[in-house]
Formats: structure tokens, C-alpha cells, sequence
């Protein structure tokens, strides 16, 4: 009985993307996100605890008990367990995160990569593999930003 209702529930979990509530279960497709964005999941059981497979690719934060937040971190594949308070499984599902790269633009030089964003004028962006170099003048220019706009 204990396992008909976990699977029923697991069964329940829905995910919230522009309106649309899609069923995740452990044989779905797996939960889309991607890398350096957030969506919303509602979910129909309150979780007390959710679990990341490897926190290097998504994260995931409980907004209040029916209503969690993930995060695409890093491109890749892990999977999300959300437990009740008893420690009962609600869910377990795969998480994918995948890089946009509908405006990218990559440019080598030499054996150095480096990548733009490139809608409507190319910008730099960090991106996993590019050069260290290019990604730290990529973050510092970006910080310099940030201090700026918050008059520091």
C-alpha cells in the first residue's frame, strides 16, 4: 500500500513552465533546465527535503513546501529526489541541463576558445571550456558592472 501510494504521488508531481503543467515521473523525460537560469516546480506533496545528485550541474531550493526552485548550473545530467517529512520518496527524476546556443558564437584562437553572445551585438560570455584568461576578464568586467550599478 506504502508503495501505491509513493507511486501515485510520484506520478502527481507536476512541473510549472509557461503555463503548462507536465507529469514527471521516473520514466518521463527528464526535467528540463538551463544552464545559469531557473524554473519553478510545484509539486502536490510538501517536501521536507530535496536532494541533488551532483549540485556541480543544478541546484534546487525549496521556496515553501509545494513550490521548488532549480537551477541549471552546469550542462549535464543528475537527478532530483524530493522526500516528505517522514523521509518517504515523493520523487526521483532525471534533471538536464543544456546549454542555449541559438546566439553563441565561438571563435578560436589558436588553441583558445572564447564565446559570444550575439543578439543583436556580440557580447562576451563565460561558458564552460572557454579560455581561463578570456573568462576571467569576462568575470571582471562584469563585476565592474555590478559594483557600478550598485554605486560602490
Amino acid at each position: 500500500m506504502l508503495f501505491r501510494k509513493s507511486f501515485a504521488v510520484l506520478f502527481s508531481v507536476g512541473v510549472v513552465f509557461g503555463g503548462l503543467a507536465p507529469v514527471v515521473a521516473a520514466d518521463s523525460a527528464p526535467v528540463s533546465v538551463k544552464v545559469n537560469m531557473a524554473r519553478i516546480l510545484r509539486i502536490d506533496a510538501p517536501a521536507a527535503t530535496v536532494i541533488i545528485g551532483n549540485p556541480g550541474v543544478a541546484d534546487v531550493t525549496i521556496q515553501d513546501p509545494q513550490t521548488l526552485v532549480l537551477t541549471g548550473k552546469s550542462y549535464g545530467q543528475t537527478n532530483l529526489i524530493i522526500l516528505d517529512s517522514s523521509g518517504n520518496p515523493i520523487a526521483d527524476t532525471m534533471i538536464e541541463v543544456t546549454q542555449d546556443l541559438g546566439d553563441v558564437v565561438t571563435m578560436y584562437v589558436g588553441d583558445k576558445r572564447q564565446s559570444y553572445s550575439c543578439e543583436p551585438i556580440c557580447q562576451s560570455i563565460i561558458m564552460m571550456g572557454d579560455d581561463g584568461g578570456f573568462t576571467g576578464e569576462t568575470v571582471g568586467s562584469s563585476q565592474v558592472v555590478a559594483g557600478v550599478a550598485n554605486g560602490n
